[in-house]
C-alpha cells in the first residue's frame, strides 16, 4: 500500500499507509491525522481538508478540477500547491507522497 506523509503546521510528520482508490482525506481520517477536518465528508463542498502538496509531488498529483479550485477560495493561506485532500485519489504512483496541513482549516 502506498505511504503518505502528512506534515502538520508545527513540522511534525506522520507517515501512514493508504489504500489504492481511497483519497488522501479518507486516509488521514482513518489514521487520526490531525489538521484535516473534512466537514463535508469529501463531497468537495468545503475547504476543511486543504493541504499543500510537496513541491516534488506537485506535477505527479496535478492540478485540481475547476470545482475544487472554486472551493479553495474558501481556504486559508492558499498557495500554488494547494489542493483539497478529498480530491486526491491514491494510486500506486503516489507512494511516498508528502502533504502539509495549514495552521487552520476553512
Amino acid at each position: 500500500m502506498p505511504k503518505i506523509t502528512y506534515v502538520d503546521h508545527a513540522g511534525t510528520a506522520r507517515t501512514v499507509e493508504g489504500a489504492v482508490g481511497a483519497t488522501v482525506m479518507e486516509t488521514a481520517l482513518r489514521n487520526n491525522v490531525p489538521g484535516i477536518d473534512a466537514e463535508c465528508g469529501g463531497a468537495c463542498a468545503c475547504a476543511t481538508c486543504h493541504v499543500y502538496v510537496d513541491e516534488a509531488w506537485a506535477e505527479v498529483v496535478g492540478k485540481g478540477e475547476p470545482m475544487e479550485q472554486d472551493m479553495l477560495d474558501f481556504a486559508s493561506d492558499v498557495r500554488a500547491t494547494s489542493r483539497l485532500s478529498c480530491q486526491i485519489r491514491i494510486t500506486p504512483e503516489l507512494d511516498g507522497l508528502i502533504v502539509a496541513t495549514p495552521a487552520r482549516q476553512g
